[in-house]
């Protein structure tokens, strides 16, 4: 991509919301419900970024996938996640695409995060330990989890992994879409597993306590992963290929191995779920019924990959075309991956999202312990086995 080339209003807005962060739309509000409100709801992968941020006048806009400016996280945006009850949210810190050096610019991605926290530490607060997460809503903050969408800032160098580990990150991502030197995204070469490189870095990541998460990845290269772990391991947003016949999806013998292991599976709030159609309520609590009957109800979730602020309907529509284009472009897109279908769930979206899932998942028979691990229950086990309870 020329980073040279204009970038219009719709399409730097979706640059700016992140590595397939769904735009949200302004739609009617659900009605408001009973769920506990004590309940810890965790995101899996989620978003911080503000849809409605402008770049300053003269300012260059974002070529690549993700760039933090200092504006794009606000009030507004802490607000609405205090609003939904958000215990924490993983977010995505430091290269997933784009022609720039991978290392140096997840280094100063850690740095903008950090300046961050410190400009909003009334209401947010970075999550080291898994206690950090129990801890957070009650002090009427925010958890934020820093996480990767990919491995390219390693190079071939594993011991960058313990420097991500040092400056805050909690969850790596070994791949995006496409191959990698760790190994196979979910639109690879489905014979591409683990790579000698990726075998090392798990090792490594499992000796730092990182989160080795792998959403994106092809079926060979998550199985390989699984079994080379010692820890458990995370899928924290993506659906069930059994329901949904997408690459991003995962199949059965995926999340069987995974909660085998004692891992997580979060259930994402997106259009992959039901490929060629719009996804729907009852399209995600489907993939989360079919993940518990496989997996069992300890280890499924959610990772929604979207925000809980909503934008205009319209700038979205216009501005998702020119996403995937873009992504396309760039050779990042999934497969399936449509302008014209919304990157959101119509009727579990906003500051209810977590709320309405929680009622309706009620409704449909589902008790309230189960409730509480799947809103965020059974990541915070996850977390405390891999990380530990306290920093």
């Amino acid at each position: 991509m020329n980073p040279s080339a204009p970038v219009d209003t719709a399409r730097r807005r979706l640059l700016l919301a992140g590595a397939a962060a769904p735009l949200l739309a302004c739609l009617p509000a659900p009605a408001q419900s009973s769920a506990a409100p004590d309940r810890i709801v965790v995101n899996a992968l989620g978003t911080l970024f503000s849809p409605h941020y402008r770049p300053a006048p003269g300012e260059k806009p974002p070529t690549i996938i993700v760039e933090t400016r200092p504006g794009m996280v606000d009030e507004a945006v802490i607000a609405d996640a205090i609003r939904a009850g958000l215990s924490a949210v993983a977010v995505t810190i430091g290269h997933v695409a784009g022609e720039v050096d991978p290392f140096e610019h997840t280094i100063a991605e850690i740095g903008r995060w950090d300046a961050i926290m410190r400009r909003h530490a009334g209401k947010l607060t970075q999550v080291l330990s898994a206690e950090d997460i129990r801890r957070a809503r009650p002090a009427g903050k925010v958890g934020v989890i820093y996480g990767t969408q990919n491995s390219t800032m390693l190079g071939d160098r594993v011991e960058r992994v313990d420097i991500l580990a040092d400056l805050g990150m909690r969850v790596l991502q070994l791949t995006y879409n496409t191959a990698n030197a760790v190994g196979g995204g979910s639109m690879a070469d489905p014979a591409q597993g683990l790579t000698a490189f990726g075998r090392a870095v798990v090792a490594r990541a499992n000796a730092c306590r990182l989160m080795v998460d792998l959403s994106h990845s092809n079926e060979r290269t998550c199985l390989d992963a699984i079994a080379q772990s010692t820890r458990p391991v995370t899928i924290s947003h993506s659906g069930c290929r059994a329901l949904g016949d997408s690459p991003r999806n995962k199949t059965d013998a995926e999340l069987r191995h995974l909660a085998d292991r004692g891992g997580f599976f979060g259930v994402y709030f997106m259009p992959l779920l039901t490929p060629g159609r719009q996804a729907m309520a009852d399209d995600v609590i489907a993939h989360i019924e079919h993940a518990v009957k496989i997996c069992g109800e300890d280890h499924v979730g959610i990772g929604t990959d979207g925000g809980t602020t909503p934008v205009d309907l319209d700038l979205m529509r216009k501005a998702q075309r020119e996403y995937v284009e873009l992504r396309r472009r760039q050779g990042i897109a999934a497969s399936g991956e449509s302008g014209e279908i919304l990157f959101l769930v119509p009727d579990l979206y906003g500051v209810d999202q977590f709320r309405t899932l929680a009622d309706r998942l009620q409704r449909r028979g589902h008790s309230a312990s189960r409730i509480d691990k799947i809103l965020g229950g059974n990541y915070v086990r996850v977390a405390g086995e891999i990380w530990g309870d306290a920093a």
